[in-house]
């Protein structure tokens, strides 16, 4: 019986290709297909080998897999990037519509449309608990404020929270005394006491000094200690609160922004009533101030005050340059070196990063390109100018109605000249009263102005985008005004003090208020309502003052209250 024979494929090497020999059993001439693989190093010949199909396949996949991958990789690769360029394009043009949108859009300039819509919000939520009188202080909180006025006032505020958090009775904060100022006004020379301390029974039990009996009874002076900057609430529990119960009293120095700038929202809206409400100048301070916005009234419906920071201190501290040659940097340099611990900068490297405070020049070119013209009122509040009137000249040909505190109370500020901090007091109540309030650099006066001034309706603020500016200001005499003007307008969207800055921003809490600010509800009730108020409020003197409306702020500047006590003189 005859079996039937299998027909057979196979590889064979045959030194230097792959046969694929179709074998028959009839011997007919076999079917032979070559694949070449490589050249074989005995040329000799050999014994042919056989190599399997399945490894064959193998090789033959993972090759055609390899260039597959590469020539896709490289593929998607060249496709990602034409995609990213197209996106970046895409952006660009999308941004360049936008600012040229919002140049075409005209902005109040004096006031923003939405600060009707905001509102203050400091209050004590209903779970807050008051200072209970009966319950025991863990002790005496001496604080030992720091740097200029506005400096110090951020030391109280964050003095009075830390009462808070120690269960301890504040002692009223001594001043810096050894400044470069060299002030010696006292608390009580700047600040009402009475109403701080009255004002505040509700937070944190204040006194004006340490018991008598208590310090007697104590074995040493009060534990002095410096706590590190930004410090959370935690470690005033873990650091100084087991000192201050073992010592009845302790001292914080050189107390300036020594607590962290995020809280929680009680501590934040304590913070707010304290700077807000609680810290009222003093009487002398109120009316002198108030005078001044009077006078400026009385000259125009509207005003914008400038707070001009470019005293000597200011310049040596920010390490930048002015053109004043090697005088300047002598000058400058001296004053320098009183900040031991100040790096080397490279004046044209802090200009570029905008960390230079502009020059008046720059202020009233930033000013005009924006939109006010030269018949703008303009209050300079400032200490010495280096320079002097030489270095205001050019902001005066822009704005020749500008006046200072010394033009306009020349005599009645004559008891507060030896006294800084008194002087940069009135200034503030100044300031904080204009239409518009712009400032030059962003010190602690720009910032807590600009923060209070948020909190009481978001008054226009302008704060200079100086790193945008800076290059527009070099590039000044290569366009012409038009082009100027529109690209300062958009170099400034974002820094004139809208209320949505507040979401933008993620600055200091004094700077941005933004737990103690409140949205209205809207109401179409209130448009009627709103209309008969503003008609009461133009009619009243009271209108003419945020310190007139609000008692427990600031000044309690009432204009009606001046005019009767003979502080005004009033006409017709």
């Amino acid at each position: 019986m005859g079996v039937a024979k299998a027909k057979a494929k196979s590889w064979i090497y045959t030194g230097r290709v792959l046969v694929l020999a179709n074998n028959n059993n009839n011997k007919q001439a076999a079917e032979v297909h070559h694949c070449l693989l490589w050249t074989p190093t005995d040329s000799s010949g050999g014994q042919r080998r056989r190599i399997s199909w399945t490894v064959v396949c193998g090789v033959m996949l993972f090759v055609l897999g390899l260039m597959s991958f590469l020539t896709g990789h490289v593929a998607s690769d060249l496709e990602w990037c034409s995609h990213k360029v197209v996106a970046k394009r895409r952006l660009l043009k999308k941004k360049m519509k936008q600012v040229d949108r919002l140049n075409d859009v005209q902005v109040d300039i004096w006031e923003s449309k939405f600060s009707k819509s905001y509102y203050g919000c400091s209050e004590r939520s209903p779970d807050y608990a008051t200072h209970n009188h009966q319950l025991v202080s863990n002790g005496y909180l001496l604080i030992a404020a720091s740097g200029g006025l506005n400096q110090q006032r951020t030391g109280i505020t964050d003095a009075v929270v830390i009462a808070r958090i120690l269960n301890a009775t504040l002692v009223i904060p001594e001043l810096d005394h050894h400044s470069y100022w060299k002030d010696d006004s006292d608390f009580a020379n700047i600040f009402d006491v009475d109403w701080f301390i009255s004002y505040l029974a509700k937070e944190v039990p204040v006194v004006k000094r340490v018991p008598e009996k208590i310090m007697r009874s104590l074995e040493k002076p009060p534990y002095t200690m410096r706590v590190p900057r930004k410090s959370e609430p935690q470690f005033y529990l873990d650091e100084v609160l087991p000192i201050l119960v073992k010592r009845p009293a302790v001292q914080l120095t050189k107390f300036d922004y020594r607590l962290a700038n995020d809280l929680d929202e009680e501590l934040q809206r304590m913070r707010c009533r304290v700077n807000y409400h609680a810290l009222r100048f003093t009487k002398p301070i109120q009316n002198l101030g108030q005078k001044i916005v009077i006078k400026m009234r009385k000259m125009a419906q509207r005003f914008i005050a400038v707070h001009l920071r470019f005293e000597p201190d200011m310049l040596a501290f920010s390490g930048c340059y002015y053109g004043g040659g090697d005088k300047e940097r002598n000058d400058l340099g001296e004053i320098r070196k009183r900040w031991t611990t100040l790096p080397e900068t490279s004046p044209d490297g802090e200009r570029k990063r905008g960390k230079c405070p502009l020059t008046p020049h720059e202020v009233g070119l930033m000013l005009r390109a924006l939109g006010f013209e030269n018949n703008t009122y303009l209050y300079v509040a400032s200490g010495e100018i280096y320079g002097g009137e030489e270095t205001l000249k050019p902001l005066r040909e822009l704005f020749p109605n500008l006046y200072t505190k010394e033009m306009l109370a020349n005599e009645e500020l004559e008891p507060f000249v030896p006294y800084s901090s008194r002087l940069a007091a009135i200034d503030y109540i100044v300031c904080d009263e204009s239409d518009v309030f712009v400032t030059n650099n962003n010190g602690n006066m720009a910032k807590i102005l600009a923060g209070r001034r948020r909190y009481m309706g978001h008054k226009r603020t302008i704060r200079p985008n100086a790193k945008k500016l800076n290059a527009l200001f070099l590039k000044r005499e290569k366009m012409s005004w038009e082009s100027f003007a529109k690209k300062v307008k958009a170099a400034q969207q974002g820094f004139l003090g809208e209320p949505n800055e507040l979401k933008m921003s993620r600055g200091e809490f004094l700077e941005f208020p933004s737990t103690c600010i409140c949205k209205k509800p809207f109401k179409f009730s209130d448009l009627d309502k709103n209309h008969l108020k503003n008609q009461t409020l133009t009619s009243s003197p009271e209108a003419e003052s945020e310190y007139g409306r609000n008692e427990e702020d600031q000044g309690v500047h009432n204009v009606q209250n001046l005019e009767n006590a003979g502080f005004v003189e009033v006409k017709g």
